[in-house]
This record gives structure tokens, sequence and C-alpha cells, in this order.
């Protein structure tokens, strides 16, 4: 009988990013996120993992004191996916070689940026 653990995650190819959780927040973000927009998640998972610095009207890079965030000593660019157009969930990520860190999963829009 197969468990809920037994879970498969999806392989990346070679010319992938992977996404790994900088926080548990953003963990626990992120399965709130799969639990009420399963499906616009998937494809935010998709395009993560394909152009995760592609500027788009739903992906791009924040500004003024957003802009940046520290981990371990290193500056990244902070950046910001909205899964849907017209929904608030806003997931905040950088990229630190071939590796996508989520750092806030927000199911709602955040305060810091209204």
């Amino acid at each position: 009988m197969a468990r809920q653990d037994d879970t498969v995650p999806r392989p990346t190819k070679r010319s992938e990013y992977a996404i790994r959780y900088a926080s548990a927040g953003a963990k626990k973000g992120w399965r709130d996120l799969a639990a009420t927009i399963r499906g616009p998640l998937a494809d935010t998972w998709d395009f993560l993992t394909r152009t995760p610095t592609r500027e788009t009207p739903t992906n791009y890079p924040l500004r003024g004191d957003l802009a940046r965030v520290t981990r371990n000593g290193q500056t990244h660019n902070r950046w910001q996916n909205k899964p849907t157009i017209k929904g608030d969930a806003r997931i905040w990520f950088y990229v630190e070689g071939r590796t996508v860190f989520p750092e806030q999963v927000h199911t709602s829009h955040p305060n810091e940026t209204k």
C-alpha cells in the first residue's frame, strides 16, 4: 500500500533549474498554494525550472528595499512570481547557480508590495 510520503518528485533535466526551499515558511506557503491553486502552481514550477529570470508581466525582479536578499553572506537579486494574473499569491525567490530558492511564498498579496 502506498503512503503519502511515497510521492515521487519531478526530476529535472540537466538544462533545468532545481527548486529548493530557502525557509520553512516557504515550504508551508508552497503547500498552501498547492492546496488552492494546484494547476497554476504546476505551471509556475515549469516556468521556474526553465526560465526563472525571464521578465514577464507575472515574473520580475523586486525593487527598492526588497530588491536584494542576503543568504550565507552572499547577496542575490530577489524576484517575484505571480502564479495567476488576477490572484494575490506571490512567490519571492532568488537564484544561485542552477537552483531557484523560494524564500517567501504568500497565499495573499504581501503588505510589503502593496
